[in-house]
This record gives C-alpha cells, sequence and structure tokens, in this order.
C-alpha cells in the first residue's frame, strides 16, 4: 500500500508519534486487507497510524450485520461483508473515512474509551463550526438534531483496533435509504454541506485529523 502523503504527529506522553497516512480514493477490500495485516504484523514499538481517505461507492456491513438490514435495490453498488463490529453502512466520495489503528494495551485506553475519543473529535470538529453534535445511548455515532453525522465501527485484534470512524461532508446521501442505517429502520443521516458547512472536503479533513490526534494523544 503506498500513501499519497504520511507524516508524524507528536504525542503530548512518551508514546511513539501517530503517523498519519493520507490515502486519497482507496478501494475497501485492499485497505480492509491492509489493516489486517498491519495489525497481525505490528509489534509493541510499532507507531500507531490514522489512515485518512475516501472510498468509492460500496456498502458495507460487520460480524452482527442481519440480513434485514441490508439495501433493496442498491443499484450495481457492491455490498461487503467485513470484520468491523456495527450493522450496515454506507460508504462513497464526500465521506472522510479515519481509520484508526491503536495500540489499546500501550495507550491505557478501553475499547469505549477509544469509541469516546473518536465521537469527541468529531464533536470537537463541529464545535469549530458553532454545530451542536451529541451522542446517543447505546447507537455509537455523532449526531445533529437527531440526524446521524458521523458513525463508528471497529475491529480490537490482540489488544489492537482497526476500522473507525467515517464523516459525511458532501456525501450523496441517497444510498442511505436503501438500508437501515447502522442497524435503525428510518436513522435519518444528514452532512456537514446540510449543516451549512461549506468548507472544503480538504479542509474538514485537516481538521478532523487534527481533532484525532489531540483525542488519541490525551494520557
Amino acid at each position: 500500500m503506498q500513501d499519497r502523503h504520511a507524516a508524524f504527529l507528536a504525542r503530548g506522553t512518551d508514546l511513539p508519534p501517530i503517523i498519519v497516512r493520507r490515502l486519497g480514493r482507496s478501494d475497501y477490500r485492499p485497505i480492509c486487507e491492509a489493516m489486517r495485516q498491519f495489525t497481525d504484523a505490528r509489534s509493541v514499538q510499532t507507531p500507531d497510524e490514522v489512515w485518512l481517505l475516501e472510498h468509492p461507492p460500496v456498502y458495507t456491513y460487520g460480524v452482527a450485520g442481519r440480513p434485514e438490514h441490508l439495501p433493496q435495490g442498491h443499484a450495481g453498488i457492491p455490498v461487503i461483508k467485513t470484520d468491523r463490529g456495527g450493522q450496515v453502512t454506507y460508504h462513497g466520495p464526500g465521506q472522510w473515512i479515519a481509520y484508526t489503528l491503536i495500540d489499546l494495551r500501550r495507550a491505557g485506553l478501553t475499547v469505549r474509551g477509544l469509541v469516546e475519543r473518536l465521537e469527541q473529535a468529531v464533536l470537537d470538529l463541529l464545535e469549530d463550526y458553532d454545530v451542536r453534535g451529541e451522542r446517543r445511548d447505546g447507537a455509537p455515532g455523532v449526531y445533529v438534531s437527531g440526524a446521524k453525522v458521523a458513525a463508528l465501527g471497529l475491529r480490537i485484534r490482540g489488544g489492537c483496533s482497526y476500522h473507525g470512524l467515517s464523516l459525511n461532508v458532501d456525501l450523496d446521501l441517497a444510498p442511505f435509504a436503501a438500508i437501515d442505517p447502522c442497524g435503525y429502520p428510518g436513522l435519518a443521516v444528514t452532512r456537514l454541506r446540510d449543516l451549512g458547512i461549506a468548507e472544503s472536503a480538504e479542509g474538514v479533513g485537516e481538521r478532523l485529523v487534527h481533532h484525532l490526534i489531540e483525542q488519541l494523544s490525551r494520557p
């Protein structure tokens, strides 16, 4: 896997710096395989990484995915079963994906703690634009006025995480109508553009990286 741009970002602790890889638009299956290979090969000295990218149109569903939530009439969009947690979702251009490859044991994080930090990074990003986001009990992700703007799905393997979060920036939301997003029939989804946020996708991506590193670097 070749990244288009990689940077080491220092952490405010004695942990190794986090490497950020900006991978552009990348197909889903190769990225999943690369995450698994990275996680299986890493050692206690391996720096954590954040991969920022977009996927071409694709539906994915996690290990708990149920058939009744899967897309009906998906107009040729691939449907891929994956090894993350959670139900079905849609990825496509205009949505930033941030995959967080973190050694939880070394960072002293629980799975719940990681989820909270990923959610907080999105909440902080929204606050930059004076938009109030919120959490929802039992339904990981970030919501604005009841509509989901960011989804989470993780896999923990050998004490290390991969997969991560997706943030709807200027994504075509129509494909969500064919599924029960994250397993919730009728769940509304939204995007930053519809929340009045006009910053470029590149600018949003850099803000997302900034807030993720800030959250993942906290002791």
